[in-house]
């Protein structure tokens, strides 16, 4: 065996040991240098603990029944997956209570807010609708996240020196968001790739942009930036862009202009974080590669112990090759649910299970960490 293959084959094996015993795994990837005492988080339905079922009454049917939540909280929280998001995983890793959502409007936020909104776009939903791209499932866009974050700030701190002074301490995650703009437009408005690589990515990765810098101008002095998913792997656009052309598919039997435009939007994204390291360098601004964590995962899917057979079908999904309609969605009546969740890569064929989620959480803690700069700056 090659020593590269050997390299591979013993971090797996490594990843897989240390990921056993999930949830509890990330409290030995520990942001403890850190020393964070809250966490903000702006995006959508990868980080959502329960605001869009609390925002509108289509809201109380997505994500919003059993069996989501039943790994962990045994009963729907609002999180779409069934147990833990990425940012609990992070949360355990700071040795901080889980985020409450920012419309729990009783909850307490002493120690961050959660203002992630699922199905939300980067993009305000006004901009889409003028490319005939409609959100079917909320108006909160990140315009619309950043304007509650500044209310609460505002109804928190008598002024902007005390929320420097305060947030001294806190982490702040712009994202993930920028997935959706790019399904609705291909999934639903049925844009080509090339139109959305020229008209969409370019003013998504200008709103990200500009969102980072609100926030530092709140007083964020620590925040990560998340990409997005190789989306050509995952069900829903498997099946919904399915072809009988071979060469769509790449290795790993994933849609290859997908995957190529989410790497396009990630290199873009990247090269914003640098651009806004280098204009605010009281800040640290760093880059969480869902991207890689992901392939990561897959790639080695069955050594970490998830069903070699269906890596691409949906745990809680009907139909198709890939156990996924989006007619009959999982929580719908009579959609079955996979009979351990842990088997499975793919929660309900847009989102991930809870052990796929602490998977990438574990690598993206171990990379975010040393670029955080938290030890140096004590």
């Amino acid at each position: 065996m090659a020593t590269s293959q050997v390299s591979m084959f013993l971090n797996v094996l490594v990843t897989a040991s240390l990921l056993y015993l999930l949830p509890h795994a990330c409290h030995s990837l520990s942001l403890k240098p850190c020393s964070f005492d809250s966490i903000y988080q702006l995006g959508d339905s990868i980080a959502d603990t329960g605001n869009l079922i609390r925002e509108s009454a289509l809201g109380a049917t997505f994500c919003s029944q059993f069996p989501y939540g039943e790994t962990f909280f045994k009963n729907a929280t609002g999180r779409c997956c069934d147990g833990l998001l990425i940012i609990d995983f992070v949360a355990l890793a700071a040795n901080l209570p889980f985020l409450n959502p920012y419309l729990q409007r009783e909850a307490d936020f002493s120690n961050g807010v959660n203002f992630a909104v699922s199905g939300a776009t980067a993009l305000p939903s006004s901009f889409l609708a003028s490319y005939n791209i409609v959100n079917p499932f909320t108006n909160s866009s990140l315009d619309v996240q950043l304007r509650w974050m500044q209310t609460y700030f505002n109804s928190t701190c008598t002024t902007q020196k005390d929320c420097a002074v305060k947030l001294k301490n806190a982490l702040f995650f712009v994202g993930e968001i920028g997935g959706n703009d790019i399904n609705y437009a291909l999934l639903q408005a049925r844009k080509s790739i090339e139109d959305v690589k020229t008209t969409l990515i370019p003013p998504i990765i200008r709103t990200i942009k500009d969102a980072i810098a609100k926030v530092i101008s709140l007083g964020a002095t620590r925040v990560v930036v998340p990409g997005i998913f190789p989306n050509g792997c995952l069900p829903v656009y498997l099946t919904g862009l399915k072809t009988n052309e071979m060469t769509a598919y790449d290795e790993l039997n994933c849609l290859r202009k997908v995957n190529n435009l989410s790497m396009y939007q990630n290199d873009l994204l990247q090269q914003a974080i640098r651009e806004l390291n280098q204009e605010t360098p009281n800040a640290v601004i760093v880059y969480a590669d869902y991207y890689n964590a992901f392939l990561s995962v897959f790639r080695n899917g069955a050594l970490l112990g998830f069903d070699a057979s269906s890596l691409q079908k949906s745990c809680c999904g009907i139909g198709g090759d890939y156990n996924f309609d989006q007619a009959r969605f999982c929580g719908s009546p009579g959609v079955p649910v996979c009979p351990n969740p842990n088997r499975s890569i793919s929660w309900d064929g847009i989102h991930l299970t809870q052990k796929t989620y602490g998977l990438i959480s574990q690598r993206v803690v171990l990379d975010i960490l040393p670029k955080l700069q938290c030890i140096l700056s004590k």
